[in-house]
């Protein structure tokens, strides 16, 4: 037990950057546990337990702040939830060296959103029918990558809310937080069902990312974000090269 009690501090940075750029903290744990060789399943299971305790200390904070809206994120929630069952059964079966290049695709993404997110915020827009067809099959989609990553589908979500149905950034990061209870939560159960995380290694990074998340929120509102977005985007892309080069000794060992 002592020697995971870095975990702790792991999920608490996790939960106060995830709770700030609404994308959840498994973006910050997935690449972290991978490089101290954790199977992609095991990864995954344990950081959405991570994500879930970072959404429901986010959520608890933006709802005081009066940043949520409710009525989107449960119906957008709630579509996540099949995704999120196929993308736990299909995490069993995935090799290292795929999920690894997979993962530091995600990682790119994410990247190049949080580097971006000032300039993609639009001005309000109608949501219509194409939009929402859209969201239902964007939302169905993050679940598979909440799951099958453990990352809680933020890297969809928010763009989506801010592109698509023409959000503001402070408004989309929150409501994504609130989302991400329904992603994380369905994948969690389905994960544990599948026999996927250590639960004592989940227990700790998640009591580390609900701290971090009721810290995350309140910074939300006061910190200068340029500073944190380079800082963050560089970690991020760094930990993608360091995915994509895994993944070539992988196959490289198979293939000896």
């Amino acid at each position: 037990m002592i020697d995971q009690i870095w975990l702790i501090p792991l999920g608490f940075v996790a939960g106060v950057l995830g709770s700030m750029i609404g994308l959840g903290g498994g973006i910050i744990v997935v690449p972290v546990l991978t490089f101290f060789g954790f199977s992609p399943t095991l990864a995954a299971s344990n950081s959405l337990f991570a994500a879930f305790s970072n959404a429901v200390a986010s959520t608890i904070s933006y709802s005081k702040q009066k940043r949520i809206d409710y009525y989107l994120g449960l119906k957008l929630g709630l579509l996540t939830i099949p995704g999120t069952v196929l993308g736990a059964y299909v995490s069993s079966d995935v090799a290292p060296g795929i999920f690894k290049i997979l993962f530091g695709l995600i990682l790119i993404c994410s990247a190049a959103y949080i580097f971006l997110r000032k300039k993609i915020e639009t001005k309000d827009k109608d949501v219509n029918t194409k939009t929402m067809i859209f969201s239902i099959s964007a939302s169905f989609f993050a679940g598979i990558i909440s799951s099958f990553f453990g990352i809680g589908g933020g890297i969809i979500f928010v763009p989506l809310m801010v592109v698509g149905m023409g959000m503001a950034m402070k408004k989309a990061a929150p409501t994504s937080q609130f989302i991400l209870l329904f992603a994380s939560l369905s994948g969690v159960i389905v994960h544990s069902f599948l026999g996927h995380p250590d639960f004592l290694q989940a227990g700790f990074l998640a009591s580390g990312s609900f701290v971090g998340g009721l810290v995350g929120a309140r910074l939300s509102m006061e910190i200068r974000e340029r500073f944190l977005q380079i800082l963050v985007s560089l970690i991020i892309i760094a930990a993608a090269v360091k995915m994509f080069l895994d993944s070539l000794s992988d196959n490289f060992s198979l293939l000896g």
